[in-house]
Order: structure tokens, then sequence, then C-alpha cells
């Protein structure tokens, strides 16, 4: 039995890492999404006028099994991440896009959620529930619920590349960083760094096949830790340098053209829902909510932050 399509009986619903492996994890995808696609089909199936449990609520508790499903997969993404999973990601990456994308832009379960909330005064909510109905509307809208059908083909796709693009440059970016780790010859080069960073460091050349020598893996985002300890200009210059220069280097791991290609995708999406930029549609729901008013912060904060620095 795939361990994915149960819930754990570990505490608190741990998973059971050791007994997932790659073989399930496609497999419970695709039972995820169909299981959260039929539950959202008996949603939009039922007959009179919505209400708030039969719509937001059900809504609320559809997806258990995908949401399970993701939760263990993320976490191996961004922690083991084998050639295995970075491939199964590449895959799975569209596939979920297209998924979202079939329930946020259903036509039906958007009419529901809609009615709701035009009568959301009316309902006799509890501040709880009001909030839920208005995020579930909010978020629709902002996915392109909206939108005339043309256009949501168009979202549809983009939203596809977008999922391939991040899958690619996250896959290219882990390996870039793998390859830049900086190997040290002399321990007397680690000058600085504690007894254990630097068993750490041997621990981590061995493994990688160059025993006898120490090596400093690269970590996100581009400060790495052990800047602020070494002693020798020259290494920290090597690892400030490999750090800096992830994803840049022309090799098979650049990352520039996804890159590019990301931000001109991510601008036709925000122009297609209706904002100038992506900056515009992705910080519309944040606490400060436009970026005037993150201009005056930063405005605000940039003069002592310079004094300091400046007396550091």
């Amino acid at each position: 039995m795939n361990p994915l399509l149960v819930p754990s009986t570990l505490p608190f619903g741990f998973p059971d890492f050791a007994a997932i492996d790659e073989e399930h994890l496609e497999e419970a995808f695709a039972v995820g999404m169909a299981e959260h696609r039929a539950e959202v089909a008996a949603i939009t199936a039922r007959a009179g006028p919505p209400t708030f449990d039969d719509t937001v609520v059900a809504l609320e508790r559809s997806g258990a099994t995908l949401r399970r499903v993701w939760a263990v997969f993320a976490t191996l993404v961004g922690s083991l991440s084998t050639p295995g999973v970075q491939e199964i990601e590449v895959r799975v990456a569209p596939q979920l896009a297209a998924h979202a994308d079939a329930i946020s832009l259903d036509p039906d379960l958007f009419a529901r959620l809609d009615a709701l909330f035009t009568a959301r005064h009316d309902l006799q909510l509890d501040p709880e529930s009001l909030r839920l109905l208005e995020h579930r509307h909010r978020d629709a809208v902002r996915a392109g619920a909206g939108l005339a059908a043309p256009e949501q083909e168009r979202l549809r796709a983009l939203n596809a590349e977008l999922s391939t693009l991040s899958a690619g440059f996250g896959s290219r970016l882990l390996a870039d960083m793998n390859a830049a780790a900086v190997v040290v010859h002399a321990p007397a080069e680690l000058d600085g760094l504690s007894p254990d960073a630097v068993a750490s460091a041997a621990r981590a050349a061995e493994a990688r096949g160059r025993p006898g020598r120490y090596l400093l893996p690269l970590v996100l985002p581009t400060g790495q830790p052990a800047l602020a300890a070494l002693t020798d200009r020259n290494l920290r210059e090597r690892l400030f340098r490999a750090s800096i220069s992830r994803g840049a280097r022309g090799d098979a791991h650049d990352t520039r053209e996804l890159v590019t290609r990301l931000a001109a995708v991510r601008a036709e999406r925000a122009a297609l829902l209706g904002h100038p930029h992506h900056a515009s549609w992705v910080i519309e729901i944040n606490t400060a909510d436009s970026l005037e008013a993150v201009s005056t912060m930063l405005g605000v904060l940039v003069p002592p932050a310079v004094r300091n620095a400046e007396e550091e």
C-alpha cells in the first residue's frame, strides 16, 4: 500500500519517511488530484442556493490527501532532492498547476462563492467565517475566476509554463550550488571556524569523494555564515565569489535564461489579471498592500541603516 494515501499513525501525523519511496510520489499525486476534483464536483453538483457550509466549509475540507502528499513532497524537495525527486518535480509541477487552475477557474464553483460573497452581510456569519468567505472569494478573483474564457485559457498556459520554469530553476540552482562548493586543502585556511564546523567541512568533503580535504557548501541566501568567522581573506573571497556567481557562470546550470523568461511570463500574467506588474499582484494581499507603502517604509529605514553600516 502507498503510505502517502493513508493518514500517518505517527505522533502528530508526522510522515513515515522511512516507508516512502520515490515510486509512491507520482501515484499519490494522481490519486490526490482525482480525489480533490471529485470533492469539488460534488460541491458544484448540489442543488439549490449555496450555503456557507455546503460550499465554503466543504471546500476547506476538500483535498486532504493532496495536501498531505504535497507537504511530504515539498519537504523532500527542500531537504533531500535526489535526481529522482527533481525529475518528479519537473513532471508533476505542470500537472499541479493545471489542477489548481481547474478548481480556481471552475465557473460553477465561483458562481457559488460569488453568490455567497454578494450576500455575505445577510448570512449572519461569525467574524472568522466571514473572513474565510472573503478570502476564498478574493483568492478566486486573484486566480482569474472573473476573466472571460479566452483570457482564462491564456492564464492556464502561463501558469503551466511558470510551474515548469520554477521547477527547472530550482533544479539548476541546486546543481550549481553543489558544483560551486568551495574545496579547502589546508586546515589552516579554516582559522576562525569552530572545531565542529571544521569537522563538518571534513565530513562534507569525504562525502563528495574528497577525503583529506574540507568542503564549504553554499547555502541560501547569498550571505554565507562562514564569512563572519573565517580570518583568511583569500578563502573569504573565494567563498563570496562562489556564492554571488550561482546560476550565472555560463555552464549547464546557468539560470539567467530561465529568470528572464520567468519575469516575462509573470509580467504577462499580472497584466492579464489587471495589474501593472508582477510585484503589484504579489503585494496586493500582503501587509503593505502597495509598492508605494513599501517604498515609503524603505525610505525611512535606509538613512539609519546606511549610518549604522558606515559606523560598523
